[in-house]
């Protein structure tokens, strides 16, 4: 449980998305995590992000387990219900996956199966509860189990978000932490002040934020995620200075390097590096680190 002991020491955690293939060829997955085994202390494995159909976070969590790589497994109220729920953390748990993360799920809608129907029997902060009823030993029906399992829980937040209200956030991250998250993960940050206020008034050393730094794969990519999504802020010095490189690939890599120092700087819990199918590039940004 290297990342829980990372945090209960107060040390800087480094998490890595790392997702399944839409398919069983699990060589790539296993050969980016291996490149980074030791710099990384666990892997989040997303359920399905966007709503895309692909290997569970359960099954690319296990495949990472058996290598000894420390992974975050992602659980959604989109897709099961809270037997099937239950019965995932159960078998997680089994195979030595400690960490957990809860997360919504996206709409169908925004995925490549548009006729899949949305299960959402049970939402974000009744499967947090479900979490921690399993951990005393008991299952949401109040049935006795057979051995509980013990997990570290973490949850999304949307701090340092453009459009946000800061108090409604705060009340929503109270809600998550009492219902039993301890880490809370942000979406992609590329400027620290925006959520500076919003760090300003929690108890960090208790509450666990780990900001979100994404890998920018191009000019263009920045251009598009600062005209079309509105909840995600980059500044436009930021990309004039990709604009200005004669190298963007190496600007951007230094840019997510820059932006892992000064978060562990300003005293963060951790990051979580994201770089949405550029997973041979960890080890890039970790070397600059």
């Amino acid at each position: 449980m290297q990342l829980k002991n990372k945090f209960d020491k107060g040390e800087f955690a480094v998490l890595a998305e790392m997702d399944p293939p839409k398919g069983v060829d699990t060589v790539n997955m296993m050969a980016n995590a291996l490149r980074v085994k030791g710099e990384v202390d666990a892997f989040v494995v997303p359920e399905m992000g966007n709503a895309v159909m692909r290997m569970s976070s359960l099954g690319g969590a296990m495949i990472l387990q058996a290598q000894g790589l420390e992974t975050v497994l992602q659980l959604n109220c989109r897709d099961r219900n809270r037997i099937a729920l239950q019965a995932d953390l159960l078998a997680a748990n089994g195979c030595g996956i400690t960490n957990v993360m809860a997360v919504t799920g996206e709409d169908p809608s925004f995925g490549d199966h548009h006729q899949a129907r949305s299960v959402y029997d049970i939402d974000l902060l009744e499967l947090l509860g479900g979490m921690q009823s399993l951990q005393q030993g008991k299952d949401m029906a109040g049935i006795e189990l057979q051995g509980a399992p013990v997990f570290l829980v973490g949850a999304n937040t949307k701090a340092g978000t453009e459009g946000i209200s800061a108090e409604l956030e705060l009340e929503a991250l109270h809600q998550k932490a009492d219902a039993g998250a301890e880490f809370f993960i942000t979406p992609p940050l590329f400027d620290l002040a925006a959520i500076h206020k919003f760090v300003k008034r929690i108890d960090r050393p208790h509450i666990k934020i780990i900001p979100t730094v994404l890998l920018l794969k191009s000019l263009g990519m920045a251009r598009y995620m600062a005209r079309n999504m509105k909840h995600v802020y980059i500044p436009d010095d930021l990309i004039a200075r990709i604009q200005k490189a004669p190298d963007k690939v190496r600007e951007c890599l230094r840019i997510a390097a820059e932006t892992v120092g000064s978060l562990k700087a300003e005293g963060f819990s951790g990051v979580l590096l994201a770089t949405i199918g550029w997973e041979h590039k960890l080890a890039d940004i970790l070397e600059r680190i």
